[in-house]
């Protein structure tokens, strides 16, 4: 076989715009191991520029922080990072960060037999530039039509946070309580101080998520989760 057959057979590499079915959209990337993040949303490609400090890379991380310190002490809630998830056939996104019930909890997502999460997580959150970004278009309605419980996208340069839950089939702006925090309905005891967030306070988010963790509505989730009755 020559040099020029092997070149055609194989697969086209993947830029932004395509538009592209999950079948090819997986094929093209699975051959282009050195790129780190591609998204298929709406049966648009979309591939990811190199990340930046202050716009996302230590944003990232903080809010993998919080949701780390929620995941460790909540048994049944799965945590993800950048990891792919099969929403639907036209939609493959891969959200900065996400909790998962586990199907066992109640959850409508599962790892696939390639290590993949098949189905909707309940929480994705996404670290977007601005508002001008397709996490608050293109991916907003995607997750909303798949049955993401809740979003949150905050908006570096606008700082802004958006948290958003799904009610009767459409997204609604969480309100935070009498104390400023947001409380995710989905999972109970996730608190988050989004003024301290704004501020680059992390020791008063992390503060605030390690109080939650103390509240009864996440012992009697625990409880739930592990199918025992809450003390008290």
């Amino acid at each position: 076989m020559t040099q020029a057959s092997n070149l055609q057979l194989a697969p086209p590499p993947l830029e932004s715009g395509d538009r592209l079915r999950r079948a090819e959209f997986e094929r093209r990337y699975q051959a282009m191991p050195w790129v780190k993040k591609a998204e298929l949303v709406g049966r648009v490609v979309y591939v990811s520029p190199t990340v930046r400090q202050r716009s996302h890379g230590k944003p990232h991380a903080i809010i993998m922080g919080w949701l780390a310190i929620y995941t460790a002490a909540t048994p049944g809630v799965d945590i993800g990072d950048n990891a792919t998830v099969r929403l639907d056939l036209d939609n493959e996104p891969q959200p900065d960060a996400l909790l998962r019930l586990e199907p066992e909890a109640g959850g409508l997502s599962r790892v696939g037999d390639d290590d993949y999460i098949e189905g909707p997580p309940e929480l994705v959150v996404e670290v977007a530039a601005s508002s001008a970004s397709y996490d608050l278009h293109d991916k907003f309605d995607a997750y909303r039509r798949n049955m993401v419980q809740e979003y949150i996208v905050w908006r570096v340069y606008d700082q802004q946070l958006d948290w958003w839950e799904l009610a009767e089939g459409d997204y609604q702006a969480l309100a935070p309580d009498e104390g400023g925090i947001l409380r995710s309905k989905v999972f109970p005891g996730l608190y988050l101080n989004a003024e301290a967030l704004l501020r680059g306070d992390l020791a008063a988010v992390l503060a605030a998520q390690q109080q939650a963790l103390g509240s009864a509505e996440h012992a009697a989730f625990v409880a739930r989760l592990g199918g025992e009755a809450p003390n008290g």
